[in-house]
């Protein structure tokens, strides 16, 4: 492979990449919910938190002077699994039968105003009746269909930059 590839320079713009894209998916996100008036479920915010995770270690990492440490591009591939792991539940919920469904719950406004801390993260990390509505689709995929998608190349781009720093080492 090319040592262009694999330098460090070029590592800093695939954090920069990585974190530019991050940053794509929560406006369009913010578009959805303020231009388009659809209101987030609990799983929604939820695969929220986990882009802007992983936006945060690659905007990290393109800062820092370590930027060909292992450390980030693991950590960004952990949050992208975990994040991605909502997305299938999310889908998973969306794909049950409606007698199967959760019941719906309060708005995740109340329930952060309302509802102990603890009672609230579980039915974020959960999601809940409001979480198995389907709302909005594009070519035939839903929200969370994308969001996976989304985590799934976030996955990768950090699998390749974690790939790059083991062939720089090995070089």
């Amino acid at each position: 492979m090319s040592h262009f590839l694999c330098s460090p320079a070029m590592q800093r713009h695939y954090y920069l990449l990585l974190w530019t894209g991050c940053c794509l998916l929560i406006a369009i996100a913010l578009y959805m919910q303020y231009m388009m008036d659809l209101v987030p479920c609990a799983l929604c915010m939820t695969q929220r938190v986990f882009i802007i995770a992983v936006g945060v270690v690659a905007l990290a990492a393109w800062i820092s002077k370590a930027s060909s440490s292992k450390t980030y591009p693991i950590v960004g591939m952990v949050l992208a699994i975990i994040g991605g792991g909502f997305s299938i539940r999310h889908i998973w919920l969306q794909n049950l039968p409606e007698d199967l469904a959760p019941a719906c719950g309060p708005t995740l406004g109340y329930l952060l105003e309302n509802v102990p801390f603890v009672e609230a993260l579980a039915v974020l990390l959960q999601g809940d009746g409001n979480c198995a509505e389907s709302v909005w689709s594009f070519l035939g995929l839903t929200i969370p269909s994308w969001t996976l998608l989304a985590f799934i190349g976030l996955l990768v781009l950090n699998g390749f930059i974690l790939f790059l720093s083991i062939i720089r080492k090995q070089q």
